[in-house]
């Protein structure tokens, strides 16, 4: 039985473990260099070498960008220095190993929709990604879905609050992202990390008060761990922010009335923290009649659901060429055959 490896790159990050048949190896990971795209890919190579065994058969890799999935070219990246890479290209010259790159929340999704035993068991499903940014996937009909262009699931750019009275611009078409008002800008980790600033300064006397008094990071994994220890400053906002979530989460099942809504990434961690106050809010938000079969819930995976997703992409993949299928395979569906 020839192995996979999967590749999860982060804003901060990078994961990367071994799939042999539906057991996932022991993870290894480094923090990005984001310092250069040469730097990058050197890197993401020395860690493949790392683990790699003579019967290593592809790679996969979920990148935090919009990514051309035919040619594995990273169209655009905020967090990442990969913009314009012909990433599958260039690593599957340097591994001597086919390589397929997808958008990093993208092949979470796909993870998130097998079990421990990595059964297919969620063929409709609709994940958000909460780190560095927020990113979303999709899986319909148990397969992918990309879009026309392969950037669908970008569900952190849609926009969550927008002031509408006065005089309101229409933004320039090439940024900045995150957009004010997308759902990255005000629930993503930056965004936790500002409300935690404001806690601190507003309430000296709280938990997080004590920390900036004391010159200690502020940051929102702070902020959690202080909601959980019963802060109540903490808690406030902790819940403010999984109230944005919440929004974000009502948009995905108005959209797609899907069968999961799935809450990953870093995120996850705060528990029900984050998942009580989001469902609460979504399910205030979605259309009646809608989500009445839809379950919202934490990653089944943790934080090994990227690199269990990429690693699952490399091994449909590799599936699909085998069956003599077209290049982009059964785990992958488009605009046009799913309009048609």
């Amino acid at each position: 039985m020839s192995s996979v490896i999967g590749v999860d790159l982060g804003g901060t990050k990078v994961i990367v473990a071994c799939l042999r048949g539906n057991q996932l190896s022991e993870s290894c990971l480094e923090a990005t260099d984001r310092s250069a795209s040469t730097a990058l890919i050197d890197q993401l190579v020395a860690m493949v070498d790392q683990i790699r065994s003579d019967d290593l058969a592809a790679i996969g890799i979920g990148v935090p960008s919009i990514v051309e999935f035919a040619t594995g070219r990273v169209v655009s990246s905020v967090n990442i220095p990969l913009t314009d890479v012909p990433l599958r290209q260039v690593l599957g010259d340097r591994l001597g190993v086919p390589v397929f790159v997808d958008n990093d929340a993208t092949v979470a999704a796909l993870a998130e929709a097998h079990d421990q035993e990595l059964r297919l068991v969620a063929h409709n499903l609709v994940m958000i990604t909460i780190g560095t940014g927020v990113g979303g996937g999709i899986v319909l009909g148990g397969r992918i879905y990309r879009g026309a262009t392969g950037g669908a699931g970008e569900i952190g750019h849609t926009i969550v609050g927008l002031p509408l009275d006065g005089d309101v611009r229409v933004p320039d078409a090439s940024g900045p992202f995150p957009q004010p008002g997308s759902l990255e800008y005000v629930a993503a980790g930056h965004a936790l990390d500002r409300l935690a600033a404001f806690a601190a300064s507003e309430h000296p006397e709280s938990a997080l008060g004590r920390l900036a008094a004391d010159r200690k990071p502020v940051l929102g994994a702070e902020a959690v761990e202080a909601a959980q220890g019963g802060d109540p400053a903490a808690a406030e906002i902790v819940e403010v922010w999984a109230e944005r979530v919440g929004i974000g989460i009502a948009n995905a099942i108005n959209t797609f009335d899907p069968e999961e809504v799935v809450i990953g990434g870093g995120a996850a961690r705060a528990g029900d923290l984050l998942l009580e106050p989001a469902r609460q809010v979504a399910l205030r938000y979605v259309v009646p009649g809608l989500g009445a079969r839809t379950s919202i819930r934490l990653a089944w995976h943790g934080v090994r659901a990227g690199v269990l997703g990429a690693a699952l992409l490399a091994a449909h993949e590799l599936e699909a060429a085998s069956d003599g299928d077209r290049a982009n395979g059964p785990a992958t569906v488009s605009a046009h055959e799913e309009a048609s």
